[in-house]
């Protein structure tokens, strides 16, 4: 019953290759857009944002003047700390929720899933090749977990310390720069508009570029031209 009603989002079986519902892809991208939206609020916070919260019970007026004639007023401030708990826990969800669409075991799992299946059920399946989408999912998992790795630096330094037996990587500062989340999570958005609003799969692209260059050894609608009407519409025994 789960596979059936799942039918207008994958399909395996019954097909010269495993096919996906455009249709339903970019109604899912359009709620999984708020994870990277979240994501880019907090960098834009911490990255750009004060590192030092005042009060203003603490503010003092020392009734002096600088060179400049300012006034002096003394201050107690405190170093703003930043608990990632949140947005680890929504990049584990994210990076979940890029695994699962892949294939049909695990697509049952993704509640995004059901809810762009249940709004694209009145609409006319649009089948289109799932080898792009699932590079471009990987794609995304890669740019998730470089996201993770960022703000759970000291957690990640420490497994790859256990593992390798020598201290590689700092545990007490971040070792990744700052502009890499920044990109990151910048193209994300981006891309996944591009795909909700505008129903183009710049990952897809990517494998079309890369089917083209030789780097992977799959069809592609994109690079190759490739015909998928008897996908689309199996021919039947008594058609033939």
């Amino acid at each position: 019953m789960v596979k059936n009603y799942l039918h207008g989002w994958l399909r395996e079986s019954g097909a010269t290759q495993p096919m996906i519902n455009d249709t339903a892809v970019r109604i899912r991208a359009g709620f999984l857009i708020a994870i990277p939206l979240f994501m880019a609020y907090t960098l834009l916070t911490a990255v750009y944002g004060s590192s030092w919260v005042v009060t203003g019970n603490a503010i003092l007026d020392t009734y002096e003047t600088d060179m400049q004639g300012r006034i002096l007023y003394q201050v107690e401030a405190i170093r703003r700390t930043f608990d990632y708990s949140l947005q680890s826990k929504l990049l584990l969800y994210a990076l979940f929720e890029m695994l699962a669409g892949m294939s049909e075991r695990t697509a049952i799992f993704s509640p995004t899933i059901w809810i762009a299946h249940f709004f694209s059920r009145r609409h006319a399946p649009v089948w289109k090749p799932l080898a792009p989408k699932r590079f471009a999912w990987a794609f995304g998992a890669t740019m998730v977990t470089t996201c993770l790795i960022f703000f759970n630096p000291d957690t990640v330094a420490e497994w790859i310390n256990a593992l390798s037996r020598h201290p590689l990587l700092p545990t007490t500062i971040n070792y990744m720069p700052r502009w890499i989340p920044n990109v990151l999570v910048v193209l994300c958005v981006g891309f996944m508009w591009m795909e909700a609003v505008l129903g183009i799969c710049a990952g897809c692209l990517l494998h079309a570029g890369a089917v083209r260059l030789g780097w992977v050894d799959e069809p592609c609608e994109a690079c190759q031209q490739l015909d998928f009407s008897q996908a689309n519409n199996p021919v039947t025994p008594s058609e033939k």
